[in-house]
């Protein structure tokens, strides 16, 4: 219609140019569109040809209106209309198609004036009218002529497409407009072409690359003859940045790259031709070919691709694991199985695996690690170029996540993860395929990479047990040590001891079996073997310090030699020859003008330890293999000589250098703190026995020494408290040393332990005459009660050496007992050692020194507390002593509470123990002040609790001192505050160890120890001791149903502990580190292993096993009363799995008065609707009640007399236990009337309307009848026809499907055809094999070895329930009434058709090019009228006849102007019209197939409409806060793909769905409905506003 206006428009005007400057001035909407039509006619040739002065002057007027009223429109400048918003767009459209109608009027110059104009305004900084300069450019790009111009243009576009920031909608318009009108100008395109991805010129960012690529795939991936420039497809640059495209963060890029390929894909399956992209760099692989043989083959292999690469877009694992098996095809297709070599460009798999691996969905994630790990192990894949990097690189950064360790379902807990399994398999197979010459490059990188990052615990530990496990080859050199060392020094950061453990024994495996020797020297090796820590890998009383003498020994005399080391002589080994130079370097020490204030560094000490253990060990092994029975020691006698002869001289000497004594005596300690070997009596352990003998010599030298330095003058710095620890850390070993090899020196020991105690008393009795003390003065006070407290320590602790006989003992309880608690040392003037170096850099704060110094008083305190309880009684003549125990005890722990006031909370220990032996005495007489110091203790126990080093220990003397088992039993007898208050704190312990796991286990550990095993051998202490667990049976009560539901990161760390400890003594970490039984398991095996040592017949344990039953019912009844959700393995679910595990290991023990009064209240809890666990328990449970007490029964048969609708979910309980009635009436002598009671019962539910009713009666009545049988029962001879029939049609004609199947599956279930209540009941079936066979949670599932593990508490040799039967042990889980897993689970052949997957339609592939875009009107819609909406709804991206159904029946209710399709034979189809309801007869229709929609985008932007699509971007407008324009045109995508790449840039607008839930898309009928609508109601609305 509007072209045959402007046809009349222009006949009946006469002159062209009067009518043009007649519309053009002044510029309205209507008369700018109107004007553009009038260019569009006349460019179009609408008229007769013009003679040439008309053509002319034609030009001219052209020329006028393109410079002086199209250009300023654009630019928003005085031409510009008036109005609102949508007025001056429509202006701007209209200006812009005016513009290019002008160019095509006036040809060249007028194109080259827009451009250098426009090129002008760019350059100036473009701004506001940069986008004005582009549609400039655009008109005038087609008709550019010469090349410095064409070029300038080129370089302006290439400029706003690589722009960063800001730039993006410049990008995109350049793209969209720009881009394409260049790609029609063939000196344009091809230096559009070399600037995007030519050799020169700065790198494009790969989005703004693909932008541009894909506004240009028309020119550049042209399907009719070759373009004006090169084929895209032989250009390896443009593969590698479509395959970067792949794999990029951003979703539209990935579908712009997806677009590009598919694009070449259908180019080059239309041509047919022989193709074949040249090599990239050193990859002889070609990225891409084609060839006419192989067509359907190529195709196959590239729809495969494209598949994957666009399900991977839904990020929805059940989307995306039905089409993981494609991915074996691909490989099927891509290897050439005659040559062994790539058929297909290996990158293009992996750039579908990264893409999985940086997949926000972890679960998606793993999948793809482990199917490229799998696929590389079992198909033996070629070696490729950039293999290497690939797992380097995009793998190791996905193994880095320590969720993928996690146990998958059918993995039992303490198994190594699947992960972890596969990793070991694929790094062993992939470095032993790879050539000789590249193993030690890739092991290297992938060591290097693992200290690049900080990886976590779990991680590392896989990678190196992974690396570990690589066969021998000596591939590392010196550099690889040091990676390995740094990863050492990786795995420390974390606080899983157990687990950095774990990974340094596995690093130094991997570097006992990659190391070449030839490379590396000893020095270098020993620095790598110091980097281990003795207290969590290597020691040497683990098989791994056996391994490693192995390999030495293998390996002696390979080493490569050090720069440093003297010349080989003699026969001596390498390594001896080092050892020696070793401990001759360390004890050398150069002469300086000045002594050393500070101790040396401990880390010498260790390595020449070690080593010198090592060098003894491999020798010893060496002789060993050799033969040798006598052995000299000569070797080791030469390491230890140099050491000795410091030592014999440190008594004598007093001119030794302190730095070699300090040495000497750090290398002493480290040697006498050695262990035993493996597997080997500490006697039979000859290097060990000879070091020993050997340091026996010194004793009397080293005493004397020490003795002259802690009691003279000589310590008088700050930094010499560190040689006092030295001193004294040294005295308790001599004591050891001495009971180990011989008690000979006893004498020397006593006389050095009198001689110190007397000495630091005196020390300390002197008084300070001076207002200011001095320095060395106070020193001497600290290093003195330092001494004090070490003596008290060992005669503590090596109560075999006798001490406390000791006269100075009593001197020492004298001093302690007068001496003022919590004393503290005045800071010294430092006037006068200012000179020295050592007071300018203290090592210590005097604040810790002072700590220090009272934690060394309460230390003394202790000992003389715990070894003369009756403090100072003796001195109660004296004046000072004359204070009762009682308030001399108060005043001691008044001061306690004082110093847990003033002293840091990691030395507050002694204290603890002080208040453990005080606290007892005083609960009575002072209550309020044992309050006060539990709630104290407690506070700093909670502030310690993210403090892993210390934590525990004060944790333990906490629990001692409140749990003491005389402030328990005096608490429960006053039953006051105090009582109360130990109550609160045991449900702070058990909440403190929801968060942090082991705590209840040291309470309850503690409790059970003392209250069923007391120290005191009196019987009533035994009494005493156990009416505390009555009295607080609520810890027992709480440990029985104690274990938390972890999260997801805990669980795989515990799983991870388990797999761990479960390898035994095969890791080091398991024998050095100390078992701490922290595993919440350890609560409930403590607490089920206690009441196992209860005795039925004493009255105190009946009591208190009655009490527990009773509350353990009502915490049952309290949780099936609960409101929370009760699902399988929910924490409700749990709870009364574990009442009902506890109750059956209470049941033996009970009697029948008891339970005759709970045994209504076990019924109850059958009647509650229970989980399949909880239900085995409870039946378990009656079945051994009414078997122990038949007499019961009469109880049991009123169950079955409640009405139908209570018995319902419970019915099914009370039948099961009637399956096993034999064994309920084993102990009954008269048999007949129980079991005519059973049938009668039985037979009424064997009629029940519900099926699962129905089968548990028909197993019961089985079992029954049976019994009837076998006893003869003449009563029941005339049910004997009816019985056996039914039970004769059960079994062979019980329908068929499901029925069939279900009655045999109930049969054969484990509780009716395996199980045994009497021969299976043992601590093994119920916390193992039936959680097992019961489908729980397996952290539920506690085995035999934890209850063996457990040592604290010890079951009696004789206790006889312990082991399942094996029958039921090997049964696998199988519940009746679930359906047979994995039946369909198995993927079918990989070549199956597509119909297993959702299958996604580049919709312009089949359709052919159509120019007719004139609208089909419905004859009757256009009769009537009826749209007056300006509403274009574009469909043709959708493919279903469903959604263009209900698509058109929405459009023509809201009155939409057309509906576009891509094809009207949608419209023939019975779905569309079931759905459309006749809506087609009265909306206008127009088809406009998927290939013309960027020209119709075109044409109706030029007519002023807005084109919105419906799609996710990242400058998208939320649907509620977006405001339609009146003419607006919505483009919905397809179905699956969205809207193609192509035409995203086309858009003027993207407007989204705000959503709510999880699912990622809306149906695309429903998107389109939301919108439609969403504009009729804004439409609405401003037409009620201008009325």
């Amino acid at each position: 219609m509007e072209v045959v206006l402007a046809d009349a428009l222009l006949a009946a005007g006469g002159d062209p140019c009067a009518l043009l400057r007649a519309v053009s001035a002044p510029l309205s909407a209507e008369r700018a569109e109107a004007l553009r039509l009038l260019l569009q006619r006349l460019a179009a040739g609408g008229l007769p040809p013009p003679a040439a002065g008309e053509a002319e002057a034609l030009r001219r007027a052209a020329w006028e209106v393109a410079l002086e009223r199209c250009r300023p429109l654009l630019r928003g400048g005085d031409g510009a209309a008036g109005g609102g918003c949508g007025e001056r767009v429509r202006v701007a459209r209209a200006a812009r198609g005016a513009l290019r109608h002008c160019v095509q009027l006036c040809g060249a110059p007028l194109a080259a004036r827009l451009a250098r104009d426009a090129l002008a305004e760019l350059a100036a900084g473009g701004g506001a009218g940069a986008e004005a300069a582009v549609e400039a450019l655009v008109a005038a790009a087609p008709r550019l002529e010469e090349p410095e111009l064409v070029g300038r243009c080129v370089a302006a576009a290439l400029a706003l497409v690589r722009e960063e920031g800001e730039g993006e909608a410049a990008a995109a318009l350049v793209a969209g407009r720009l881009l394409p009108a260049l790609g029609g100008n063939g000196a344009a395109l091809r230096r559009v072409w070399e600037g995007l991805l030519g050799a020169g010129g700065p790198p494009s960012p790969p989005g703004r690359a693909l932008l541009a690529l894909s506004a240009l795939a028309d020119a550049l991936l042209p399907r009719g003859p070759p373009g004006p420039v090169a084929d895209a497809r032989l250009c390896p640059r443009f593969w590698r940045l479509v395959q970067e495209g792949l794999t990029e963060r951003d979703g539209l890029c990935r579908k712009r790259a997806r677009f590009l390929l598919q694009r070449a894909l259908d180019v080059s399956g239309g041509q047919g031709g022989e193709l074949r992209c040249p090599a990239d760099g050193g990859d002889e692989s070609s990225l891409f070919w084609w060839s006419a043989e192989k067509n359907e083959r190529l195709l196959q292999f590239w729809e495969t691709y494209i598949l994957i690469m666009e399900t991977l877009e839904g990020n929805q694992i059940h989307v995306i694991k039905p089409v993981l098996p494609k991915l074996n095809s691909l490989y099927e297709h891509a290897v050439s199985g005659e040559k062994g070599s790539w058929l297909f460009h290996p990158s293009w798999h992996m750039c579908i695996y990264k893409r999985m691996f940086e997949s926000e969905n972890k679960t998606l994630m793993k999948e793809g690690v482990l199917h490229f790990l799998e696929l590389y192990e079992t198909k033996h894949l070629p070696n490729a170029f950039g293999f290497s990097e690939f797992i380097i690189g995009p793998l190791m950064d996905a193994l880095s996540e320590s969720s993928l360790y996690s146990r998958t379902p059918g993995h039992l807990m303490g198994a190594c993860p699947p992960l972890g399994m596969r990793l070991q398999k694929f790094l062993t197979t992939y470095v032993m395929l790879l050539p000789e010459e590249q193993k030690g490059s890739f092991l290297l990188k992938f060591i290097q990479k693992m200290t690049n990052r900080h990886w976590c615990a779990v991680p590392v530990l896989f990678l190196s047990m992974a690396l570990a496990y690589i066969p021998a080859c000596k591939v590392l050199g010196t550099e690889g040590l040091h990676a390995l060392r740094d990863v050492l020094q990786c795995t420390m950061i974390t606080h899983q001891i157990l687990l950095r453990g774990a990974a340094q024994c596995y690093l130094l495996q991997t570097a006992m079996h990659l190391t070449d020797v030839e490379k590396v020297s000893l020095p270098e090796f020993a620095s790598f073997l110091q980097s281990l820590r003795p207290e969590e890998s290597l020691r040497r009383d683990t098989l791994l310090w056996v391994e490693l003498c192995s390999w030495l020994q293998v390996n002696d005399g390979s080493f490569r030699k050090s720069i440093t080391s003297d010349s080989e002589h003699g026969e001596t080994s390498s390594l001896c020859q080092y050892v020696r130079s070793l401990v001759g370097e360390f004890l050398k020490t150069p002469a300086s003008e000045r002594e050393n204030c500070f101790m040396p560094d401990w880390f010498e000490a260790k390595l020449v330890a070690t080593v010198i253990l090592l060098a003894a060990d491999v020798e010893e092994m060496r002789n060993k293999y050799s033969g040798k029975s006598n052995i000299e020691w000569i070797e080791l006698e030469a390491f230890l000589n140099p050491l000795l002869d410091v030592l014999m001289k440190l008594g004598s000497n007093a001119y030794i250098p302190t730095l070699k004594t300090d040495k000497s005596l750090q290398l002493l300690l480290k040697l006498l703190q050695t262990r035993s070997l493996k597997c080997s009596k500490t006697q039979d352990d000859r290097v060990l026995v000879f070091i020993w003998k050997s340091l026996m010599i010194p004793v009397e030298s080293i005493l004397d020494f020490v003795l002259r330095r802690l009691t003279t003058n000589e310590l008088s710095t700050v930094g010499d408290l560190d040689r006092c620890d030295l001193y004294l850390a040294l005295i308790p070993e001599i004591v050891n040393l001495c009971s180990q090899v011989s008690w000979k020196k006893v004498q020397s020991i006593n006389n050095f332990i009198l001689s110190l105690t007397n000495a630091s008393i005196r020390n300390l009795q002197e008084k300070n005459c001076e207002e200011e003390p001095k320095l060395k003065e106070q020193i001497k006070k600290v290093a003195s009660m330092a001494s004090l407290s070490a003596v008290c320590e060992i005669m503590d602790q090596k109560p075999e050496a006798h001490l406390e006989s000791l006269p100075a003992v009593d001197a020492l309880k004298r001093y302690i007992s007068f001496s003022q608690f919590n004393e503290v040392l005045k800071k010294p003037s430092y006037t006068e050692e200012k000179s020295s170096l050592c007071e300018e850099t203290p090592s210590q704060g005097w604040g810790k020194i002072v700590a220090r110094y009272v934690r060394d008083q309460w230390i003394c305190l202790r000992f003389i507390l715990k070894s003369f309880p009756t403090l100072a009684q003796e001195y109660e003549e004296t004046s000072e002593m004359s204070l009762s125990t009682v308030k001399r005890s108060r005043k001691i722990l008044e001061s306690a509470l004082e110093a847990l006031t003033i002293l840091p909370s990691d030395q507050v220990l002694p204290v603890f123990d002080c208040m453990k032996v005080l606290v007892p005495k005083l609960l009575d007489s002072a209550e309020s002040l044992c309050i006060e110091a539990f709630d104290l203790a407690w506070k700093i126990i909670s502030s310690l609790s993210n403090t892993q080093l210390i934590f525990w220990s004060n944790l333990k003397a906490y629990v001692q001192f409140v749990f003491d088992t005389e402030v328990l039993a005096v608490a429960a007898s006053a039953k006051g505050q105090a009582y109360a208050k130990i109550k609160e704190i045991i449900f702070k312990l058990i909440d403190m160890s929801a968060t942090k796991t082991g705590v209840f286990n040291v309470v309850l550990s503690h409790c059970c120890r003392s209250w069923m095993f007391p120290t005191v051998d009196e019987r009533s202490a035994l009494t005493n001791a156990f009416l505390n667990a009555g009295n607080y049976c609520e810890l027992i009560t709480e440990a029985c149903v104690f274990g938390t539901v972890f999260r997801r990161d805990q669980r795989l760390i515990q799983d991870v502990h388990a797999f761990i400890e479960n390898l035994g003594e095969k890791c080091a970490a398991n024998v050095v580190t100390e078992s701490t039984n922290r595993d919440d398991h350890y609560v409930r095996v403590c607490a089920i292993k206690f009441l196992c040592l209860l005795d039925g017949s004493n009255t105190l344990h009946k009591t208190f096993m009655e009490d527990i039953f009773i509350k353990l019912l009502d915490k049952d009844e309290l949780a099936s009363r609960s409101r929370t959700r009760y699902y399988a393995n929910s924490l409700q679910h749990r709870i009364k799995t574990r009442v009902w595990q506890t109750l059956l290991v209470l049941l033996p023990k009970l009697d029948q008065n008891f339970l005759c009064g709970t045994l209504d209240k076990v019924f109850q809890a059958g009647f509650g609707n229970n989980q399949a666990s909880v239900k085995y328990f409870i039946e378990w449970l009656v079945i051994l009640s009414l078997h122990k007490y038949p007499q019961f029964l009469k109880k049991f048969w009123d169950c079955f007399c409640y009405d139908e609708e209570k018995l319902k979910t419970s019915i099914c309980t009370f039948l099961s236990v009637l399956s096993h009635f034999d064994i309920v009436l084993q102990n009954t002598s008269e048999k007949k009337p129980a079991l005519k009671k059973a049938l009668i019962v039985v037979l009424q539910w064997c009629f029940n309307h519900n099926f699962s009713v129905r089968l548990y009666a028909l197993v019961a009545l089985k079992k029954v009848w049976s019994m009837c049988r076998m006893l003869h029962v003449e009563e029941f001879e005339a049910l004997t026809p009816v019985i056996e029939s039914s039970l004769q049609q059960v079994e062979n004609m019980h329908g068929t499907g499901n029925a069939r199947r279900n009655w045999q599956r109930i049969q054969d279930h484990f509780f009716f055809a395996t199980f045994h209540p009497l021969e299976d009941y043992s601590l093994e079936t119920i916390f193992y094999t039936l959680p097992r066979l019961s489908e729980l949670a397996e952290d539920e599932w506690i085995s035999l070895a934890k209850f063996d593990r457990f040592t604290d508490v010890a079951l009696p040799p004789t206790f006889q329930w312990y082991h399942s039967r094996t029958e039921l042990l090997d049964l696998k889980p199988s519940d009746w009434s679930q359906q047979d897993m994995g039946s369909n689970s198995v993927e079918t052949d990989s070549q199956t058709e597509w119909t297993d997957v959702q299958k996604k339609i580049i919709p312009w592939k089949n359709s052919t090019p159509s120019l007719d875009l004139e609208m089909v009107f419905q004859d009757r819609a256009a009769k009537l009228g009826k749209s007056n909406s300006r509403l274009i709804v574009v469909a043709s991206l959708i493919d279903k006849p469903t959604n263009l159904g209900g698509l058109c029946r929405t459009s023509e209710i809201f009155g939409a102007s057309a509906l576009v399709v891509g094809s009207l034979h949608y419209i023939q189809d019975k779905q569309f019209q079931h759905l459309s309801v006749s809506a087609e007869q009265w909306l206008p229709l127009v088809e406009v197939k998927p290939p013309q929609l960027v020209d119709y985008l075109q044409q109706k932007k030029a007519e002023g409409y807005t084109i919105i699509g419906v799609e996710q971007t990242a400058k998208s407008f939320d649907l509620t806060e977006y405001c339609f324009p009146e003419k607006s045109l919505l483009l919905l995508g397809n179905e699956h793909e969205g809207i193609p790449a192509n035409l995203i840039h086309h858009l003027d607008v993207c407007v989204e769905i705000p959503q709510q839930g999880i699912i990622r898309s809306l149906n695309v009928h429903v998107s389109g409905a939301l919108l439609i609508w969403e504009y009729t109601r804004q439409q609405v609305i401003k037409q009620k506003q201008q009325k």
